[in-house]
C-alpha cells in the first residue's frame, strides 16, 4: 500500500476513534460541574503533554540523524570502493585487473543481493565480505616499486579501511536501528493520555467544538507515530534509502 495513502488511513482512523470517544464522553459520561476541573486538567495536561511531546521529538530527530547517517555511510562506502580501485590501478597490472574485477563484484553483491535484504530484515549474505577480504590481501600482497606504487598501495588499503567501517556502519543501521519495545510502550500509551483521556476531562466547550479538538489532537498525534515507525528501518517504509550510490560506482568501474 502507498504509504500516503497508509498513513492517511491511520490518521483519519484516530481521528474517527477520538471523535467517538469523545461524542461518548459527553453524551452518557458526566458534563455537570466538569468546566470547574479546567484549571487543574490544564495543568496535568501541559505536564504531561509536555513531556510526551519531548519524548516524540527526540525519537524523531534521532530517527532523522539515523537516515540521514545511513546515507552518508552508503556514499561513502561506494565512493570509498571506486577511490580504492583507482589508487590500485598504479599497482602491478596483474594486481589492478583483479582489484577492479572484485569491486565490481563487490557492488553488484550489495546492490542486487544484500539491498533487498536490507528493507526486509532477512539475511546479509557473507558474499560481501568475502569480496573485501579479497581485495585486501590482493593489495597487501602486490609487489610495489619505487616511491610513487608505495604510496598508492598504502591508499589503496586506507580505502579499502574505509569501505569496511562504513559497510558495519550500514549494517549496524539495518539491523540494530529502529525503536525499542519500551520506548513503543511509552510512545503509545502517552499517546492515548494525552490525545483521549486529558482532552475528556475538559469541559466547558460545545460538543462539536470539543469532538473536533479531541479528532484533531488524535489525528496529529497518530501522524507523529506513523513517521516514527516509518523511519525506523533506513532502508524501508518511508525512509527507503535507494542503492544509487552502488549503480553510480558501478558506471565509474566499468
Amino acid at each position: 500500500m502507498n504509504i500516503f495513502l497508509a498513513g492517511s488511513l491511520w490518521v483519519v482512523g484516530a481521528a474517527l476513534v477520538g471523535a467517538v470517544i469523545g461524542y461518548l464522553v459527553r453524551r452518557f459520561g458526566w458534563d455537570e460541574g466538569r468546566a470547574d476541573n479546567n484549571d487543574a486538567a490544564g495543568q496535568v495536561f501541559t505536564i504531561v503533554g509536555g513531556l510526551h511531546a519531548v519524548l516524540v521529538a527526540f525519537v524523531l530527530i534521532s530517527l532523522f540523524d539515523s537516515v540521514a547517517g545511513a546515507t552518508q555511510d552508503a556514499q561513502t562506502e561506494a565512493d570509498s570502493l571506486v577511490a580504492a580501485t583507482w589508487a590500485a590501478d598504479a599497482l602491478p597490472a596483474d594486481t589492478a585487473d583483479r582489484v577492479r574485477q572484485l569491486a565490481v563484484a563487490y557492488s553488484q553483491t550489495v546492490e542486487l543481493r544484500e539491498w533487498p535484504r536490507l528493507a526486509d530484515g532477512g539475511e546479509i549474505p557473507a558474499t560481501g565480505w568475502t569480496q573485501l577480504d579479497q581485495m585486501r590481501r590482493a593489495v597487501a600482497a602486490a609487489d610495489v616499486d619505487g616511491d610513487w606504487q608505495i604510496d598508492r598501495k598504502t591508499e589503496a588499503s586506507n580505502q579499502l579501511w574505509a569501505v569496511y567501517q562504513s559497510r558495519t556502519e550500514r549494517l549496524n543501521n539495518a539491523g540494530g536501528g529502529g525503536v525499542g519495545s519500551v520506548v513503543w510502550f511509552a510512545l503509545i500509551l502517552g499517546s492515548i493520555i494525552t490525545a483521549i483521556l486529558l482532552p475528556n476531562l475538559f469541559g466547558g466547550t460545545r460538543l462539536a467544538a470539543h469532538i473536533i479538538i479531541v479528532s484533531t489532537l488524535a489525528g496529529t498525534i497518530t501522524l507523529l507515530l506513523f513517521a516514527i515507525y516509518q523511519l525506523q528501518n533506513p532502508f524501508s517504509g518511508g525512509a527507503s534509502i535507494p542503492s544509487e550510490a552502488f549503480t553510480s560506482a558501478l558506471e565509474r568501474l566499468a
